[in-house]
């Protein structure tokens, strides 16, 4: 009963948690939609595109729970990380009053990793909304995501300028249910984790109160030939 409860839980974080951005998108699309934007066809075809993505990756998670009432099997594949690294953060663009940048250098963009795509999607999603929701709403957000290359590693730095994590809460942080937020169920980091860990790779942090958290994200890749 308790397994089944954990499951749950995060079978329903995950599918809730690229909703948000997706409604956000659908908005910004409708109000493209009448103000007759330049370019409209352009702009429609990339939200669309990206609000497909996540509906796949939502459905992968919905039909392995039906079907085997468990979270979805690793399927690892190679692919460009930086692609759809590209992707998953412009589906938090439309957030007000938050500027999400990303910069990608050249060598990152000439690279591929081997994990799950939908987990990397899952991955990111969890790491670009929690930086979001850590930005109190009277501040202006600046969130950065940096993605490189070096050694035999692709890496990425997610940086936000929030209210940061309190010292004693940051030994905590990746351990299942436990939350500073007033909602969720605090399991969101702990899923990140893991599937750092499946895939050989690290995640860590540094963060002080009332300045922001940089999240530093390595994956073990192959250089394109």
């Amino acid at each position: 009963e308790s397994a089944w409860r954990d499951m749950a839980k995060q079978v329903a974080h995950e599918i809730k948690n690229p909703l948000t951005p997706m409604k956000l998108s659908v908005q910004h699309l409708q109000k493209t939609w009448e103000s007759h934007t330049e370019n409209l066809d352009e702009f429609i075809n990339h939200t669309t595109e990206n609000l497909i993505e996540q509906i796949d990756a939502l459905t992968v998670i919905a039909n392995e729970f039906s079907h085997f009432a468990k979270m979805p099997q690793a399927k690892k594949e190679l692919f460009n990380p930086a692609e759809k690294l590209e992707k998953v953060v412009q589906l938090f663009k439309d957030n007000p009053n938050i500027n999400l940048v990303l910069d990608v250098d050249s060598h990152a963009r000439n690279c591929k990793i081997e994990m799950d795509k939908e987990q990397f999607t899952i991955l990111f999603n969890n790491l670009i909304k929690n930086a979001i929701q850590s930005i109190p709403p009277s501040q202006n957000g600046e969130i950065s995501v940096v993605a490189k290359t070096k050694d035999d590693w692709f890496s990425v730095e997610i940086s936000d300028n929030g209210i940061g994590i309190l010292s004693e809460n940051q030994s905590k942080i990746f351990t299942p249910n436990f939350t500073t937020k007033t909602s969720g169920m605090g399991i969101g980091l702990s899923i990140v984790k893991t599937i750092m860990e499946n895939i050989g790779g690290t995640i860590n942090f540094v963060s002080e109160k009332g300045k922001g958290t940089q999240f530093f994200l390595k994956f073990p890749f192959e250089r394109e030939k």
